[in-house]
């Protein structure tokens, strides 16, 4: 089994949880964000001063998946969440020694 974290803009959400449907992914956790990379955050003015916003909103998905499915949805998500501009994310593939659903106690990929 492994992780997939994957890190984009908040306004790709909808295509990539679409695109995610329609491959037949059950769940996946949601969180938001902040960070920065190379877009290095942007100036903004507020009642007249100028301050930088170093660090931009993102949303974080989490998705545990068993290995024979990683490189479909990576891609799966990748194609859903580009936009071909700089700060378009990351998604990152972790391996998972073990998954317990609390609710039944089953273990390894029956709990996914």
């Amino acid at each position: 089994m492994k992780k997939i974290e994957a890190i984009i803009k908040p306004f790709k959400l909808d295509d990539v949880k679409e695109a995610l449907n329609e491959m037949g992914i059950k769940g996946m956790t949601l969180t938001e964000v902040k960070g920065y990379g190379r877009q290095k955050g942007h100036k903004e003015i507020y009642r007249g001063a100028e301050y930088v916003v170093d660090f931009l909103p993102k949303i974080k998905l989490e998705l545990i998946v068993e290995d024979s499915h990683v490189d479909e949805i990576v891609e799966c998500i990748r194609q859903a969440a580009l936009t071909g501009k700089i700060g378009d994310g990351k998604i990152f593939i972790l391996p998972i020694e073990e998954v317990v659903r609390v609710r039944t106690g089953e273990t390894g990929n029956q709990a996914i």
